[in-house]
């Protein structure tokens, strides 16, 4: 349904944010005057200091350089899809007292408002500023009121908005102190690449920041937090501080330990430094014609048998055979088929039986379907004798219930039935065993804007779908290597969206893998980033392959802004990671008929 204009409820909520924004020097001469003792009690409401003191939903806001009215710098909130880029922060006012809210604007539809007065919540708006416009407002603060939030937002599907120069003009509030050191931080059970943290509550703490080594790697709201993406027989030291609109405390006495031996993500530890993944038409034909195992070329280090698939959606009952000779004339019988699998390992390459594809889809509700699938996929693996598992769930495979919203802690069956099916895999055939992914992008990186069917329901409840599988199971995984084709633009985190076919998709939704980010804007749930070992990019072959074919030399430029930090474009990555695996294309088959343009490529970059 088409929104044509803001309700009453929510012009009261934006009206609040936009107080914050307020620049003293801008009031106009009609706002109302403040006491000679008053003060701005906003804190950087020019934003020179980029977003610090402020929260915006979904990661909607950012600083920008250019329009500002004033100074250097200037908000930037872009609504998308059901969020309407509310900016706030939590201001410290005095009981029984006036204030006066202002800010300069500029866009279409823009709030600016204050909530929990305690009397009279209050907003203002415009529905149209091409210039940049004062928005204004006053209210009273009640009797036992110590704080207030102030707030700027825009409007479901209009462009983005910019705020200034916002001050919020009345008596200062009892200042807040800094928390105090938390204590007793100690350090649980290591694995491989990860180590759980607990820590004292600290007085007047709101939330607390977890560093290693010095540098800091995460946030939490709560005394506890698991610090991931490490290296296996690491030493590591951890401290804690604590939080409040004050500031941040001191950091806590240092905690040491070591990771257990291990790692490399799950059978990943003989695989070459960089990898090129490939999946090959095996059970069936399409427009690029069969390729018989024993004629894959030596490039490819991973190859996904495509594919899979149940004998139902619910049953869990995978079955796996090859392409019959009625489709594929050239099939080679299942003893050559077997002999050159051996011959594959022999020459240390890897063979995984991929599950699921565009057509196989597979949903583990009930328990009995996580045991049949566990059983019937190790049947394949031993049949077949191949190294691990690859997921390739699409579809309507991996959606999550309403009021699964914590990616760390899911509750959906067939979510919940996933990890434990794999986990389950795992420990039957040990540390070699090799795990693979390969979503989409709606199911990983969407994550970041919205996780499931929100905390207002309405929203795809595929969303972010795969984020608690990937996070359940990261100490097993291999390799992630997400579809950047057949995908809508995806907002990465420069809060910009980006399209498919170029360099700067593939850097972007890399960049956001190997960070990590709050998943649908909320800080207290980061997604931990991998390790780069741990993640390659998937890609389309050739045109034919899929939407989204990107050219050998904008792979070059992508390879190089990540691993090397060249030819980056506009996107600024958040790290250089020259242990990034490699590639994954759909398919080796495509690539054959493409004349090995791809993995040419590859070739040719990493030296293989």
């Amino acid at each position: 349904m088409e929104r044509t204009g803001p309700p009453a409820r929510m012009t009261g909520l934006l009206a609040a944010f936009s107080a914050a924004l307020l620049a003293v020097g801008g009031l106009a001469a009609t706002a109302p005057s403040a006491a000679a003792a008053d003060a701005d009690v906003a804190r950087n409401g020019t934003f020179e200091a980029g977003l610090t003191g402020w929260n915006c939903t979904g990661g909607s806001g950012v600083a920008v350089s250019t329009p500002v009215h004033g100074g250097t710098s200037a908000l930037k909130a872009t609504p998308a899809g059901s969020d309407n880029a509310k900016c706030s922060q939590t201001v410290t006012v005095k009981p029984d007292s006036t204030y006066t809210l202002s800010a300069w604007v500029q866009g279409g539809y823009v709030y600016l408002g204050a909530a929990g007065t305690g009397t009279t919540d209050v907003s203002t708006w415009t529905q149209s500023a091409g210039d940049w416009k004062q928005l204004t407002t006053t209210f009273k603060t009640g009797a036992s009121t110590t704080s207030v939030s102030v707030y700027t937002h825009g409007w479901y599907g209009t462009p983005a908005y910019y705020a200034d120069d916002l001050t919020l003009v009345g008596p200062g509030g009892d200042p807040v102190v800094l928390p105090a050191v938390p204590a007793g931080l100690k350090a649980g059970t290591p694995t491989s690449s990860s180590v759980p943290l607990s820590w004292t509550a600290a007085t007047g703490a709101t939330g607390y920041n977890v560093y290693r080594g010095g540098t800091k790697v995460l946030s939490a709201s709560g005394t506890s937090a698991t610090v991931t993406g490490l290296t296996a027989s690491t030493a590591y030291s951890f401290q804690v501080t604590a939080i409040n609109e004050a500031g941040e405390s001191a950091k806590s006495a240092a905690v040491s330990t070591t990771t257990t031996a291990g790692g490399g993500g799950g059978g990943g530890a003989d695989l070459p430094a960089h990898a090129l993944v490939g999946y090959l038409h095996s059970s069936f034909a399409n427009g690029s014609g069969y390729t018989r195992m024993a004629d894959v070329p030596d490039s490819w280090d991973v190859i996904d048998l495509a594919f899979g698939e149940p004998t139902s959606v619910t049953s869990g009952d995978i079955r796996f055979s090859l392409c019959p000779v009625t489709e594929c004339p050239n099939v080679e019988s299942v003893a050559e088929f077997k002999a050159a699998i051996k011959a594959k390992q022999a020459a240390g390459k890897k063979v995984l039986i991929s599950i699921g594809g565009q057509n196989g889809q597979v949903q583990l509700a009930t328990t009995a379907a996580r045991d049949t699938f566990v059983s019937s996929v190790s049947k394949i693996i031993d049949e077949y004798g191949l190294d691990g598992l690859d997921i390739d769930f699409e579809g309507h495979s991996l959606s999550l219930n309403t009021g699964d919203t914590d990616f760390r802690s899911p509750t959906t069956p067939v979510v919940v039935n996933l990890i434990s099916a794999v986990k389950s895999l795992k420990a039957k055939y040990g540390e070699k065993f090799v795990l693979t992914m390969a979503p989409e992008t709606f199911f990983v990186q969407l994550g970041y804007q919205y996780y499931g069917s929100g905390p207002w329901g309405g929203q795809d409840p595929r969303a972010g779908a795969y984020l608690p599988v990937i996070h359940a199971l990261r100490d097993d995984l291999t390799l992630l290597h997400v579809q950047d084709y057949n995908s809508g633009s995806i907002m990465g985190l420069d809060n910009q969206y980006h399209s498919m076919g170029g360099a700067d998709f593939h850097i972007a939704m890399t960049d956001m893998l190997l960070t990590g980010f709050p998943v649908a804007g909320d800080q207290t749930k980061v997604f931990p980033g991998l390790r780069p070992d741990q993640v390659a990019i998937g890609l389309p072959a050739s045109t034919q392959a899929g939407n989204g074919h990107t050219s050998p030399a904008e792979v070059t430029k992508a390879l190089n802004c990540l691993t090397k930090k060249t030819d980056c474009g506009s996107y600024a990555t958040h790290g250089t990671w020259s242990g990034l695996r490699g590639l994954m294309t759909w398919s080796v088959n495509w690539d054959r008929f493409n004349n090995w343009e791809f993995s040419k490529n590859f070739d040719a970059y990493f030296g293989g």
